[in-house]
């Protein structure tokens, strides 16, 4: 199996507080695989050690088959939960400078996306709503011709119409077997139709894995009602 991603028996720890705790997982490479699980399930923390942010204290990580650093991210796209867009800027110089950094940024996808999701150019990024800059997060990292992408939260506080915007533009910019997309979030329903393969977390800890498909087929339940079963 051509795997991207690859965690094995990975330990986090923040004081005495386990973000992770013997953590192991495979993604196969050209596949949109969703990280579920509650708040303070050790999602967001697996997310910045792939995106070579943070260290595991204990394990092993591959990200394209090399540790996680300056080495791999110019092929992964990261796009965290918090806000990191300047706000003095506008769209076009959020664009202009994400492109100063990254020879992979694709200006004619960045152009599709913006009109995708109802964003201009000349939008100052201080007027925008919490909805429109997760848009514009997403077209960002989804104009690049990165191998990973690795979204945090992507729906998390935004209203309804933005977060179909959002799933809408995943889909769009996704290239199929090219790239692979990690998704972490708890809102199940919104994603479950996106997604290839499933990992549910709880307490820093992998609960169940597999192929979406395959686990619905063997459940006879929808991906929002196993989340539930294995995670209350």
């Amino acid at each position: 199996m051509n795997l991207s991603i690859l965690v094995q028996h990975v330990t986090k720890r923040f004081g005495r507080t386990f973000a992770l705790r013997d953590f192991s997982l495979a993604v196969p490479h050209g596949i949109v695989m969703g990280i579920l699980g509650p708040n303070g399930s050790g999602k967001s923390t697996l997310m910045r050690i792939l995106a070579g942010v943070q260290r595991p204290d204990w394990g092993r990580v591959e990200v394209l088959g090399q540790t996680p650093g300056a080495c791999t991210k110019a092929r992964v796209a990261f796009v965290p939960e918090i806000d990191h867009l300047y706000r003095w800027m506008d769209v076009r110089e959020a664009l202009d400078f994400t492109a100063s950094f990254w020879d992979d940024f694709d200006y004619a996808r960045a152009e599709e996306l913006l009109a995708f999701t109802g964003l201009k150019r000349e939008n100052r990024i201080a007027d925008l709503s919490k909805g429109l800059k997760a848009r514009l997060k997403l077209v960002i990292a989804m104009s690049r011709k990165a191998d990973v992408v690795l979204l945090d939260e992507p729906l998390s506080g935004i209203d309804p119409v933005s977060r179909e915007r959002v799933l809408q533009g995943i889909v769009q910019g996704y290239r199929p077997g090219e790239a692979t997309v990690l998704i972490t979030t708890h809102l199940v329903r919104e994603v479950e139709p996106l997604l290839d393969r499933v990992a549910f977390m709880r307490d820093g800890e992998l609960v169940l894995e597999g192929e979406v498909e395959t686990l619905r087929r063997e459940r006879g339940r929808s991906l929002e009602q196993i989340y539930r079963e294995v995670l209350a």
